[in-house]
């Protein structure tokens, strides 16, 4: 068996792959009641730690704490304070409720002794139902007709006319290794910028094989994936207008529907409805 690494190492796209998402998400805690601790291992250039780490974490060590026959229903979450990089994680869980149809548990993420997040997460037992409907799924290409990041930057970075600014972060995001593969749906030239609606879709799935599994392991890793990518949707209408060094999600709520595999390919339709008070409403739906 593959050693797992130690607690607070990063890891190469490489060995993410040939680990499972369950154990680079936890190292089992040492100290009661009950908690777990959670590795680091992708460090945003902010060097906080990456928020989707801790919401995906934090579903986890919630879904340890259920029976295995009931599914994550919903999560509601407060990113408190930043996270450091530089310790672990310590995730708190309190059996809030645990009744014959739905389960709630509290999360709370902690480091150097003060909270850094908080979440209720929500468990259903699976249960047939008479009434049933969905919003269609936009028409776009596949996947397969898409470039992927990496190929798109590279054919950004071809351009001799490209501005300096975008190739400084072009090659800044080149250097990052994310463990999800993104595919813009209608990318932008980067020389001809317009102030566009706050609408965009990705397709986006996990890096590596997590298999068919517990389906509260792909919520796991959409939890993770949640956070990453979509902010920057609020701020195609104001291309020219300000300069934002860095965004940080606040709250953060997640529904899931029915079963799905978060390493397939899966369809993220971003719109931001509303922002003001440095403060930015954005909504996603997934259809896979």
């Amino acid at each position: 068996m593959q050693a797992l690494p130690r607690l607070g190492e990063n890891l190469s796209l490489t060995e993410l792959s040939s680990l499972s998402w369950l154990s680079l998400f936890f190292t089992p805690g040492l100290c009661s009641p009950n908690p777990t601790r959670g590795r680091h291992y992708w460090i945003p250039t902010t060097r906080r730690l990456f928020g989707g780490q801790i919401v995906g974490q934090a579903l986890v060590a919630a879904a340890k704490s259920v029976s295995e026959d009931v599914h994550v229903h919903s999560l509601h979450c407060y990113f408190v304070r930043a996270g450091d990089p530089n310790v672990p994680v310590l995730y708190q869980v309190e059996r809030t409720r645990t009744g014959t149809s739905f389960s709630v548990r509290s999360v709370k993420a902690v480091q150097h002794g003060k909270p850094i997040f908080i979440c209720q997460a929500s468990f259903q037992q699976a249960q047939p139902s008479p009434v049933q409907h969905q919003c269609s799924m936009p028409t776009v290409p596949p996947p397969e007709e898409l470039l992927d990041h990496e190929a798109l930057i590279a054919q950004y970075l071809r351009d001799p006319n490209l501005h300096e600014k975008y190739r400084v972060g072009l090659n800044r995001i080149a250097a990052q290794e994310v463990p999800i593969e993104i595919k813009m749906v209608n990318p932008p030239t980067l020389n001809k910028l317009q102030n566009r609606e706050p609408n965009q879709m990705f397709w986006v799935r996990a890096r590596g094989h997590i298999g068919e599994g517990d389906i509260k392991m792909h919520c796991c890793v959409a939890a993770y994936i949640s956070d990453y990518a979509f902010l920057g949707t609020a701020l195609l209408p104001h291309h020219y207008q300000h300069q934002v060094r860095f965004m940080a999600s606040l709250d953060h709520s997640m529904w899931f529907h029915a079963p799905f595999r978060a390493d397939h390919w899966m369809l993220y339709e971003c719109k931001s409805p509303w922002a003001e008070q440095v403060v930015i409403m954005w909504h996603v739906q997934r259809y896979d």
